[in-house]
């Protein structure tokens, strides 16, 4: 499996399998808020002493004076990306309209909790978060995970977020939890929950979160996503892997090749926001054309795909035959310039259309079979 790193908008996440006939299968999915009944929500914050110069703290003296172009002194990087976030999702997502907030990886071996509290959207936007109140000596993870696993045991449907420069000590006992949690999720022991990690910082540790992000659990669930802060297009990207399969973001809709033949038509469905298809071992990239424009995906890392011809109109209605002949129809326009989709910052309106394009959202549309919200781990 090939997960892209490089997805151009609206698409949250896009994989490459291997399949039969040489051919492979693709597996997209479209940025959108999930809505989940009675979902509880979280946000953990790193208190590791490798965070100091991220929560704005020197991290040691200063050798020379700011007179001889010292190194100024450093922001608070975290606060922003908290605030964001947190606020996201107590006014997006949690049924009690507060998320809870927490350092983890403080105190000695940075095994110990640290709790703010359950902020609403309007509190965690004038919040300062940072610093903890003991840097820990260590990231151990695993408290964190349990913390919101297990005070929200009951609730539908977890969604928990972990910022992190990426570096963790105790990274065989998340996954030795993680699967356990997977089997019992699976088991229908345990509800829902869905996790995901977010680097920060030069120096994050991002195969570690790859690691948890690929974990085979041995069951349909996947537990675990990761993102990186500096990467990242939208808020939305944090569902990227949280999709919806009955909802459906346009009545209609298509996946072209590269030599523009139909590779899936949704005209009779509706365009759902899980997209599933094959083609060929040798393809560079697919197109979705949806509401007259054109979204080319690379399948390969690196592929710029040659510039669209511009979205195909949609056919006229035929209208009555007039009563004398109509004039030669003019010589062919040339085609129009591709749209470009603009990235969106990271403050822009979660409320607004599906990137800009007049999409029409149907979450009644159903599936026989189809499983509802957080999409599950793909196996060859």
């Amino acid at each position: 499996m090939s997960q892209l790193k490089n997805v151009v908008d609206p698409f949250g996440e896009v994989n490459v399998y291997p399949a039969s006939a040489g051919k492979v299968r693709v597996v997209a999915t479209i940025l959108m808020t999930p809505h989940k009944e009675g979902a509880q929500t979280g946000i953990a914050l790193d208190g590791s002493g490798s965070m100091r110069r991220l929560y704005g703290q020197e991290g040691g003296g200063r050798v020379l004076s700011p007179i001889f172009g010292g190194a100024k002194k450093p922001t608070n990087e975290i606060t922003p990306i908290a605030q964001k976030i947190c606020a996201y999702l107590a006014r997006n997502i949690d049924a009690d309209e507060g998320t809870t907030c927490i350092y983890w990886a403080v105190g000695p071996g940075g095994s110990q909790i640290e709790t703010v509290g359950d902020l609403t959207a309007d509190q965690a936007e004038r919040h300062t978060f940072g610093p903890p109140q003991d840097f820990g000596t260590g990231t151990q993870l695993l408290p964190a995970v349990r913390y919101f696993t297990e005070r929200f045991r009951d609730a539908p449907w977890g969604f928990y977020v972990f910022i992190t420069d990426g570096e963790l000590h105790d990274l065989e006992e998340v996954i030795a939890y993680s699967k356990r949690l997977a089997q019992d999720i699976a088991a229908g022991r345990r509800k829902p929950v869905k996790l995901v990690l977010i680097g920060v910082g030069a120096d994050v540790a991002e195969y570690q979160m790859t690691a948890l992000d690929d974990l085979d659990t041995g069951t349909s669930i996947d537990l675990w996503d990761h993102k990186l802060a500096a990467e990242m297009r939208v808020l939305e990207e944090i569902f990227a892997e949280v999709v919806d399969k009955n909802a459906r973001v346009a009545s209609t809709g298509r996946v072209l090749d590269e030599k523009g033949r139909v590779v899936k038509d949704y005209a009779d469905v509706g365009l759902p926001a899980y997209l599933e298809f094959e083609m060929p071992a040798d393809a560079k990239s697919f197109t979705l054309e949806v509401n007259g424009t054109r979204i080319t995906q690379a399948l390969v890392e690196g592929y710029q795909p040659p510039a669209a011809t511009g979205a195909t109109a949609p056919p006229a209605v035929t209208a009555a035959v007039p009563s004398k002949p109509a004039p030669p129809a003019p010589p062919a326009a040339a085609p129009a310039a591709p749209e470009v989709i603009e990235e969106l910052p990271m403050d822009a309106d979660a409320d607004a259309d599906w990137k800009g394009l007049p999409l029409e959202f149907d979450t009644d549309h159903k599936d026989e079979g189809q499983p509802g919200i957080d999409l599950e781990r793909q196996k060859d």
